[in-house]
């Protein structure tokens, strides 16, 4: 039996909901390691620790997290208190530390080499997995009644592309870029924006706020993208500014669902 302090956590991507996994981990005491690819597109980034593969270090909701290169810095900032996160997209680390644990947080709605043979227990958040195949547990993403749910056999409900509902707006709360290029930022999260502002610009194509609300999310400038590409998030609600550095209801549900699968199934000392 081993106890939470030594027990390593290794989550495979670090979106904002990816964040509330890995927040949520490291504050029950666990040893966490995020490994992230060199250009996240995380859209809300200031809510997300995959934010400091551009910065070197961030914090999220008091949290401090550090962009590491070897083993000897990840050693150093758990000493510290921080979570370390590697450019690894390829799951290096996992093969070199042999973890107890391994979450896949990228959130691709597919698996990207994700395998139940990767740790003791191997934990895939969302649709792309299938419990007692590729993962031993999958935890459901779904908004709704079944957010968050442990499932230990079969698979999460499957993407429908349609994005969850905030204040009675869906699918034109999330902008998608108008055209392929390098996209450039005008507005900053959390700007109070109206529907038919330029918000950014992708190549010489404008990209204009659907709704009027909060820019809860907007992809960093200076990535070139493909036409259709995922790069904002409006909020109906202008009163909800602070929620733009904040982690989601949705990631700390999901969050829930990990802590919960990883206290069942991780062989601790309770």
């Amino acid at each position: 039996m081993m106890k939470i302090s030594q027990c390593l956590i290794i989550v495979r991507g670090g979106g904002d909901l990816a964040t509330g996994t890995i927040w949520c981990l490291h504050q029950c005491g666990f040893k966490v390691l995020v490994l992230e690819t060199g250009q996240p597109t995380t859209i809300r980034r200031r809510a997300a620790f995959s934010e400091v593969m551009y910065q070197n270090l961030i914090s999220v909701e008091g949290v401090g997290a550090g962009k590491v290169r070897d083993k000897a810095d990840m050693e150093k900032m758990w000493t510290q208190g921080i979570i370390p996160v590697a450019e690894d997209p390829g799951g290096y680390w996992i093969k070199k530390l042999s973890p107890q644990v391994v979450v896949d947080g990228i959130i691709a709605k597919k698996n990207l080499g994700t395998s139940i043979d990767m740790a003791p227990l191997v934990i895939g958040l969302g649709p792309g997995f299938e419990a007692g195949k590729d993962v031993h547990v999958v935890i459901e993403t779904m908004r709704g009644h079944q957010l968050g749910r442990i499932i230990t056999r079969g698979c999460a409900i499957p993407n429908t592309g349609i994005p969850g509902e905030i204040a009675g707006v869906s699918r034109e709360r999330v902008i998608h870029s108008p055209a392929a290029g390098v996209m450039r930022e005008v507005s900053a999260i959390g700007d109070i924006v109206q529907k038919g502002q330029i918000i950014a610009w992708v190549a010489d194509t404008p990209v204009y706020a659907t709704i009027d609300g909060v820019l809860r999310g907007l992809l960093r400038g200076g990535l070139n993208i493909p036409e259709g590409f995922k790069i904002a998030d409006i909020d109906p609600r202008v009163s909800q500014q602070g929620n733009c550095t904040t982690i989601s209801d949705k990631a700390r549900t999901i969050a829930g669902g990990v802590l919960q699968a990883v206290l069942m199934y991780g062989g601790l000392d309770k």
